[in-house]
């Protein structure tokens, strides 16, 4: 008997656990479930951030040359060649129709030059005043057939560098540099006087109904940046920063920013004082009022854009900086060309006095050497950069003074090949 009762309680307690056990299979299953998807949401979320950084990070193979970092540029020298085609002259132009204009009804004025805008319909006449100091001007705006349009430039505002003097890619904003003029400087104010007492007659002295020709302007006692719309209106100034000289003013190809060099007044007067050209640090400005400091080198060629507006280039003495301008996270490249237009050089010099140096059997196929502290004459800083095309940037050497008039000799152009370096290219 007592046998048959624990065989009882051990039949109950199966039951019992069989039970506990069918109950607990579902939500067993429901657990494994919600796992294999938590797994599986957090690959999906990792694939996501490594194309994220892989895009962020330019891992994938460039489709083309705007979308190579600055630094992932790699480049060849070919040194002497022609000049690139379409080189724009320094020569001042004016445009016949406006020129008639001041001979005929301007006579006290003289027209410096015109600078007409990229769709042909508009020009900006940059003009001298007698009373005026030579190295200011101030400019008005025509139509292209000659009519005058209105002043663009109030009285208080000098400005000065024609050549910063520049229209926008897409004809909708002008740029220019200018300072303090002369007729802003402080005057004494007036004593007030008591008013006059009015006649019994008299009747109330009229508002002026007319307004004033120029809105209030800010003005600063160095060279700024001002901007202003294509019809002349809403000018102001782009930069503020008293005491800095901006100048060498370029526009974007797609007129996005604007890209400039700048310097302290002491370091314009230093290189004024060695009869040099000016020098300054390039700066990107955007049209709503950021800068950008590019480097913190003086550069002496005035920086130019790269045709698809990506990359900004300049020079310093014998090297070529070149700067991401369109990137969330720029970068910047330095080429190095001292050794490439030394030898370039020595070649040119034997070429040019017809001396030909007796080479040596067992390096007939090495380059022209040169001794350091015999430097050829015609090796001479770079002192202007074009950028006709993504990947040709052509580089112009040439010795140059300012004294009287600017002293340009030995100028030479060399061609800088641009293309992606290996490691882009194998993504």
């Amino acid at each position: 008997m007592p046998s048959d009762v624990r065989k009882l309680k051990e039949l109950a307690r199966k039951h019992r656990m069989r039970r506990a056990l069918n109950h607990a299979q579902p939500s067993r299953s429901i657990f494994w479930k919600a796992f294999v998807l938590s797994i599986f949401n957090l690959a999906l979320l990792l694939l996501a951030i490594s194309c994220r950084t892989d895009s962020d990070s330019q891992s994938v193979r460039p489709r083309q040359l705007r979308d190579v970092p600055a630094n992932r540029l790699a480049f060849s020298f070919q040194a002497d060649v022609q000049p690139p085609q379409g080189l724009a002259g320094d020569e001042a132009k004016s445009l016949p129709a406006i020129q008639q204009d001041f001979d005929t009804r301007r006579k006290d004025e003289a027209l410096l030059r015109t600078v007409a805008s990229p769709d042909g319909q508009r020009a900006l006449a940059l003009y001298a005043i007698a009373d005026e100091p030579t190295t200011t001007f101030r400019i008005d705006l025509y139509s292209s057939d000659g009519t005058f349009i209105r002043n663009v430039t109030p009285p208080t505002l000098a400005v000065v560098f024609q050549d910063s003097v520049v229209w926008s890619g897409d004809s909708t904003s002008i740029a220019f540099v200018g300072r303090k003029s002369a007729a802003a400087e402080a005057t004494p104010t007036p004593l007030e006087l008591e008013p006059e007492p009015a006649l019994p007659s008299a009747s109330e002295t009229p508002t002026p109904a007319v307004l004033p020709a120029f809105a209030p302007l800010a003005v600063f006692s160095t060279e700024q940046v001002y901007m202003c719309d294509r019809d002349g209106y809403n000018l102001h100034p782009l930069t503020t920063r008293d005491g800095l000289i901006y100048f060498g003013l370029s526009w974007a190809p797609d007129s996005h920013a604007l890209v400039a060099l700048a310097c302290k007044e002491s370091e314009w007067d230093a290189r004024e004082k060695e009869f040099k050209t000016p020098a300054g640090r390039p700066r990107l400005l955007t049209i709503d009022g950021q800068e950008r400091l590019l480097d913190d080198q003086l550069a002496q060629a005035p920086p130019v854009w790269s045709p698809d507006s990506s990359k900004v280039a300049t020079a310093f003495d014998v090297s070529i900086g070149i700067y991401d301008a369109a990137s969330k996270a720029p970068t910047q490249a330095r080429i190095t060309l001292r050794e490439q237009l030394l030898t370039a050089s020595a070649t040119f010099d034997e070429k040019s006095t017809g001396k030909k140096k007796a080479a040596d059997p067992s390096n007939k196929n090495t380059a022209p050497t040169v001794p350091l502290g015999d430097l050829p004459i015609s090796f001479n800083p770079v002192v202007r950069l074009e950028w006709p095309t993504p990947d040709k940037l052509y580089v112009e050497t040439a010795y140059v003074s300012l004294r009287s008039e600017l002293i340009k000799t030995f100028a030479r152009w060399h061609l800088i090949a641009l293309s992606p370096q290996a490691a882009v290219l194998k993504r």
